[in-house]
């Protein structure tokens, strides 16, 4: 069994708890919104078998402290931090994955500082033609999250919980989409590797309702980025947007046959 040690990061008023174990080149992964450390703990095992694993909890989730505020400029600071404390701890730079919104801070993280070995993006960080959040969409989507806030009722207390209102998974979403139409240029920025693993059917594999379109535009989103960047790598699964829980070992393969390519 792998050890690992834990740290506590204070930054910003928040706490940020931080795991790290394994062997081999250093790795950090970053969490996506509604998603924690624990939650990722299979797809982290995997990558401790070859890989210097650093986890951490986003502001609100898991076992970090709760936030006054909860934006994509706060998520990413929050990352910031994270790889600030590393700096003076690891030998050599990080590969830097994100799943989902962790995708796409560290897009953000690598266009600004050079001091990472390359990126791995997990079904997030996409220049999505069409915005998610539709105003016909809107509803529907309040009302998911609304249910998912109550269930999230039962984690609290754990090191699954997540402390964002339903609202404010509302309002952080229509930031994301709004990040994300710019994205590109973030992209252009950044001259590290950069492989992509991406779900198939994002929005599930159903034939009725919108998930047809919305997987359309996440598929061409990726077209329209190899098309202006043909040096990404992208590998597609047979998965829904929970690939990281699902599809662990293929995401774990796909990783680390990128780094013995590298």
């Amino acid at each position: 069994m792998t050890m690992t040690t834990n740290t506590t990061i204070h930054h910003d008023g928040v706490t940020i708890p931080v795991s790290r174990g394994g062997r081999g080149r250093p790795l950090v992964l970053c969490p996506g919104l509604n998603s924690t450390q624990a939650d990722l703990h299979g797809l982290a095992g995997l990558l401790r078998r070859d890989h210097d694993v650093v986890t951490f909890d986003l502001r609100g989730h898991g076992l970090s402290s709760a936030a006054g505020r909860y934006s994509f400029e706060a998520f990413l600071g929050d990352l910031a931090a994270v790889m600030a404390e590393l700096e003076h701890l690891l030998d050599e730079p990080p590969l830097l994955v994100g799943y989902s919104l962790g995708a796409d801070l560290a897009v953000h993280y690598a266009s600004e500082h050079p001091g990472v070995a390359g990126l791995v993006l997990v079904d997030g960080a996409n220049p999505v033609p069409e915005p998610f959040l539709t105003a016909e969409l809107l509803p529907e989507f309040r009302a998911m999250w609304e249910e998912m806030a109550e269930r999230q009722e039962t984690a609290r207390g754990t090191a699954r919980q997540v402390l964002l209102t339903a609202r404010e998974i509302l309002d952080l979403n229509v930031e994301i989409d709004a990040v994300r139409s710019g994205i590109l240029d973030r992209y252009r920025r950044i001259d590290r590797p950069i492989s992509m693993i991406m779900s198939s059917a994002m929005a599930g594999d159903g034939a009725e309702g919108h998930a047809p379109r919305l997987n359309r535009n996440w598929r061409s989103g990726i077209e329209r980025l190899v098309r202006e960047q043909p040096r990404v790598a992208v590998s597609w699964l047979d998965a829904d947007h929970g690939l990281v829980f699902t599809h662990a070992p293929e995401i774990a393969r796909i990783i680390r046959d990128a780094r013995a390519a590298g």
